[in-house]
């Protein structure tokens, strides 16, 4: 059908430029709000009668009557009919619909991807410094980011997927001082254990089981091993930078186990430390003071930001010496531009939103090539836990939040996946641990998933019974694919490539979730409305051949979102 369709846009477009030359430009379809009016709809009659000064309804005639008489409006469009002022209401042939099947199963799991553009995208995500396991707002980032890299590479990107951490600073020393008591015995509650009152770091040190854990295993003197580092603790409980270094690398090891059990790689880790020992901060501070983009007042260094549209000016370095966490993230984003990465797209939270417009002041002050708006950011609020009815606020392992892998145990998966996919990253989300269990049509990502599985079943059946390999039935006859359920299934169908190229387009991997719902939707009823194994041979093997087609998308638009299509439920 997508043939079909490009094949009556460009002849829409030739008729338009023959209207009104250049026209043809803006040739396309809509869809119409209520599916009873047709399959596709045109409003370009309204939008070209105003600059011609003609009737819209006369142009809509006009335009009607010259596509009604072109050879692929005769071959493929049952009819066009006027509405209101000047609508252009157009109705497939069955044999139009039909055509998405056998490009759906010529595809395969490559329908609706576009072909390579030869551009490289850089998405940062998850981006947890090494404190402690991650919790469950990182599992929300950690879905769009790899959601969003997916669909990307849907549409012909490059996708370089990283994880930016500090491995140094205030967070990093708490959680050494929090490691070092541990091991040399002490516990939260203990009199030398800090508190709010005689510590203005207290309320950050760590007291989750986890922090014990690394001290006995500093103890022991064990080797821990994550992706981009290695390191053994000799055991010595006064040797402070060995315990930093170790506790690193521990939890390290331990997000590296959840983002495995969340099915996530990385390309690269980078650290921002080394933005330091580069010399990259102290190049871009030059650099910025070079170009008098800054000025000193009350013994600190500030940044003009407000040239460039922010609400103030910032302090880049503090009156001690220390620079201001905004300050490594413009030479980070330097550096991704410099390392080839036109467009980057960071997934953080909203807690970052002050920051967005410091960091591109900062990157349009040191004036090095970089364009207006870059990077791109994408924002998400935290989620709420419940289960059985009551929120969940805390955890054992982690001692003062929900981690990821919690509700991976607690679930699965695909349910985390799905849920934390299924609203728009800034809007509030309430994960519900009983719903993302439930076996019935009320958990989204089961309803999905059983349709695919309710079609493979129907496939293996009919192979048991003798039948042929589903590869062949691309081949088929589809004229029998004739009734409503059929048809708007196939509409459902041929939706998905420009669904993919409009959520990649707007980074929003919600678009995929509630796409597969309306598709599994359209499945049910089609398997509810017409039986599939019937004795009619060629009828059999057209309803088999859309079955398979729509189990190859609800299993493509899956894999965009990182969950399975399982074969049997």
């Amino acid at each position: 059908m997508l043939s079909v369709k490009n094949e009556l846009l460009a002849t829409l477009a030739t008729a338009l430029d023959a209207i009104s030359p250049g026209a043809g430009a803006k040739a396309a379809f809509e869809s119409p709000k209520v599916a009873a009016h047709g399959d596709f709809a045109c409003t370009a009659a309204m939008q070209l009668a105003k600059p011609l000064k003609l009737n819209p309804r006369a142009l809509g005639e006009q335009l009607k009557a010259t596509l009604e008489a072109t050879p692929a409006y005769q071959r493929w469009v049952d009819a066009i009919e006027i509405a209101g002022p000047g609508f252009l209401n157009i109705r497939l042939k069955p044999a139009a619909k039909q055509e998405v099947v056998r490009e759906v199963l010529g595809a395969g799991e490559c329908f609706g991807y576009q072909p390579s553009n030869g551009q490289r995208v850089l998405v940062e995500f998850v981006s947890a410094n090494p404190t402690g396991p991650l919790h469950v707002g990182h599992g929300r980032q950690a879905a769009i980011g790899d959601a969003i890299s997916n669909l990307f590479s849907t549409q012909g990107w490059s996708v370089h997927r990283e994880f930016y951490y500090n491995d140094a600073g205030v967070q990093i020393d708490t959680l050494t001082k929090s490691t070092q008591l541990r091991a040399k015995g002490f516990k939260p509650g203990d009199d030398c254990w800090p508190t709010d009152s005689d510590n203005p770091l207290a309320k950050n040190f760590y007291n989750g089981d986890y922090i014990a854990d690394i001290a006995e295993a500093f103890k022991a003197k064990a080797t821990v091993k994550a992706d981009d580092r290695e390191f053994t603790a000799n055991g010595d409980v006064d040797d402070y930078d060995n315990i930093r270094q170790f506790a690193v690398a521990y939890l390290r090891n331990e997000q590296d186990k959840d983002l495995q059990a969340f099915n996530l790689h990385f390309d690269q880790y980078y650290l921002e430390s080394s933005l330091y020992t580069s010399g990259r901060v102290e190049a871009t501070v030059n650099k910025l003071v070079a170009n008098g983009k800054t000025y000193e007042q009350d013994g600190a260094l500030w940044l003009k930001s407000t040239d460039y549209g922010d609400d103030k000016d910032r302090v880049m370095r503090k009156s001690d010496g220390t620079y201001t966490y905004f300050v490594p993230d413009v030479a980070y984003h330097i550096a991704k531009w410099e390392r080839g990465f036109a467009k980057v797209v960071n997934i953080q939270g909203t807690d970052h939103h002050g920051t967005i417009a410091r960091v591109r002041a900062g990157l349009q002050a040191a004036d090095v090539g970089i364009p207006q708006g870059y990077p791109d950011y994408v924002l998400h609020t935290m989620v709420r836990v419940v289960r059985g009815g009551e929120e969940v606020k805390i955890s054992k392992r982690a001692g003062s939040y929900v981690t990821l892998r919690d509700l991976i145990e607690w679930t699965s998966k695909d349910a985390v996946r799905f849920f934390l996919l299924s609203r728009k990253p800034d809007t509030e989300y309430t994960f519900d641990v009983d719903l993302a269990v439930a076996q019935n049509n009320d958990n989204p990502v089961y309803y999905v998933q059983y349709a695919h599985a309710r079609i493979q079943s129907v496939l293996r059946a009919w192979q048991e019974a003798g039948g042929g390999d589903v590869a062949s039935l691309k081949d088929v006859d589809l004229s029998a694919l004739e009734g409503p359920q059929a048809q708007a299934l196939m509409l459902q169908l041929a939706k998905y490539p420009e669904m993919l190229t409009a959520a990649a387009l707007g980074e929003a991997p919600h678009d995929v979730t509630f796409y597969l719902r309306d598709l599994a939707s359209a499945y049910h009823s089609y398997y509810d409305a017409e039986r599939i194994l019937v004795d009619d041979e060629a009828v059999k093997k057209a309803r088999l051949a859309l079955v398979a087609a729509t189990a190859q998308v609800l299993h493509n638009g899956l894999a965009v979102l990182g969950v399975s299509a399982p074969a049997r439920m």
